[in-house]
């Protein structure tokens, strides 16, 4: 077989033709060039991931949040450009693109919240208390109406009206208010913190803040001290 020619192997009707060595040679270097070419950009690839991985790894924890967070207010803010470039207004826009199961999810997860903040101050407290009462009131249509009748004009006071003490409350109105008075007088004392005083303790303090000092003594250290307490009590202590 000479090189270069074409090499026919004859099996009955079948013919097998091999490719010239020279065009052989030609496709094996261009597939060790592609492969080189592909371990390179892999390797480029590789590189950029670590270094990518290492800038996530140095980040702040609450990166992503952070990030998401920003991208949100451009958004935002993007989006009231151009409600104001057309003239409308963007909290109405925000509105009509909230779908009905967006809004029913918003209001679940809101009606779970727990709305008291705690206590900050008596007149917010108060306040807390008032609106946590009036919720809970009824009101008697029946009974509106007919005061409405019976007062006429000075229903809705003006300066110079003279109704201040003409009103009677009903005996079922005075029930209520009772009964709803006993309800918190019973639930404050469940909540009380007031501690009952033991007439037969040992007194062993010169005021209130001496005493809790001395309890707090005596529950980290009393199991030490006990022994030395007893022989001061009865006089033999060394």
């Amino acid at each position: 077989m000479a090189s270069g020619t074409e090499v026919v192997a004859a099996s009955g009707e079948e013919e097998v033709t091999e490719a010239p060595t020279g065009q052989k040679r030609e496709e094996r270097l261009r597939k060790f060039r592609e492969l080189h070419f592909k371990r390179n950009e892999a390797r480029k690839l590789n590189h950029q991931e670590v270094v990518e991985e290492d800038k996530r790894l140095k980040l702040p924890s609450n990166w992503e949040a952070k990030k998401a967070r920003l991208e949100y207010e451009l958004t935002v803010d993007q989006k009231k450009k151009e409600c104001a470039e057309r003239g409308e207004d963007y909290d109405r826009v925000k509105l009509l693109e909230i779908s009905a199961e967006d809004a029913e999810r918003w209001a679940r997860k809101k009606k779970k919240r727990n709305p008291d903040p705690g206590f900050s101050g008596y007149a917010e407290a108060q306040l807390r208390q008032y609106q946590r009462l009036t919720k809970q009131i009824k009101p008697d249509m029946d009974n509106y109406e007919k005061q409405r009748e019976e007062c006429g004009e000075d229903f809705h006071p003006t300066p110079n009206s003279l109704i201040h003490g003409t009103h009677v409350p009903s005996k079922v109105s005075i029930d209520r208010m009772v009964e709803d008075v006993e309800k918190q007088i019973e639930k404050r004392s469940k909540y009380s913190r007031r501690r009952a005083y033991n007439d037969d303790s040992d007194i062993d303090y010169i005021n209130e803040r001496n005493a809790k000092f001395n309890k707090k003594a005596e529950r980290f250290y009393g199991k030490y001290t006990a022994e030395i307490k007893q022989n001061l009590e009865r006089g033999t202590a060394v």
